[in-house]
């Protein structure tokens, strides 16, 4: 049988900018929507407003970048689009 193909978030957002509330929100969105399929959930309290995400290895948000806060459905999207890939190749992360 297959392994179920799992995923890790990372959220490193400014601590000192009371990024909190967002960072919690997302991690739940995340948390809810796939549960299970998420290896680990990290969130990295840092400085200097940074608020990035990153999914696997690659960077799918930059606040320096991109300016703002991510949409959830973005972050969503780009952890389907992980899974999905991760799924086809047949690789799979394991849990951290």
């Amino acid at each position: 049988m297959a392994e179920t193909p799992l995923v890790k978030v990372t959220i490193t957002y400014c601590a000192e900018c009371g990024y909190e509330p967002q960072t919690l929100s997302l991690a739940e969105a995340l948390m809810k929507t796939f549960g299970h399929q998420l290896s680990a959930l990290e969130l990295v309290p840092w400085y200097e407003g940074s608020f990035d995400v990153k999914v696997g290895s690659t960077l799918v948000h930059s606040m320096y970048r991109e300016g703002g806060f991510p949409e959830h459905q973005k972050i969503i999207d780009a952890v389907r689009a992980e899974l999905a890939k991760e799924t086809r190749t047949g690789a799979s992360v394991s849990p951290a």
